[in-house]
């Protein structure tokens, strides 16, 4: 089973890291512009200028209607223009913007995460030490097991989803 999810965690990553660069996603958007342009100019024979413009309106959807594609090349073109630039490339570059539009004030940076993990080590030995000197047997804590709390370290660095991490 896992060999056959394989293809689909690559191009997962592959989308993680594209849409986590700003300057990746813009490129590719020039460069899917220009490229549409070219193909279009070649199916259509139409000028460099005109069909540059006719992947910018036909990438935004504004669609003005002034160029539209009349042979079916020119019209797949269109059609793997739009879908590509309305479900991958624009929401991708909207999402990016908007992430860092939202920022998390209360949000603890790293090195403020270590040191409360710091603190809360020696207030867990400070009480240990109390009870033990007081004769109170403390109930087991709930710790991770050494091997789980690696491997929830591991996927945490995968997903890369620990707060503080900017």
């Amino acid at each position: 089973m896992d060999v056959l999810l394989l293809p689909f965690r690559w191009i997962y990553r592959g989308l993680v890291w594209f849409a986590n660069s700003p300057r990746t996603l813009i490129i590719s958007y020039l460069l899917m512009i220009v490229v549409a342009g070219v193909l279009y100019s070649h199916a259509e024979h139409k000028s460099a200028a005109d069909s540059v413009w006719w992947a910018v309106v036909t990438a935004s959807t504004v669609g003005y209607g002034d160029i539209s594609p009349t042979s079916f090349a020119g019209r797949f073109l269109a059609a793997l223009l739009i879908s590509t630039m309305v479900l991958l490339v624009i929401p991708l570059i909207t999402a990016h913007f908007a992430s860092r539009l939202i920022v998390d004030d209360d949000a603890f940076e790293h090195a403020e995460q270590e040191e409360l993990k710091a603190d809360v080590r020696r207030l867990r030995a400070l009480v240990e030490e109390m009870a033990t000197r007081q004769g109170i047997v403390l109930p087991e804590l709930d710790r991770p097991e050494p091997a789980r709390a690696a491997q929830l370290r591991e996927r945490s660095a995968r997903s890369g989803t620990r707060r503080g991490r900017r």
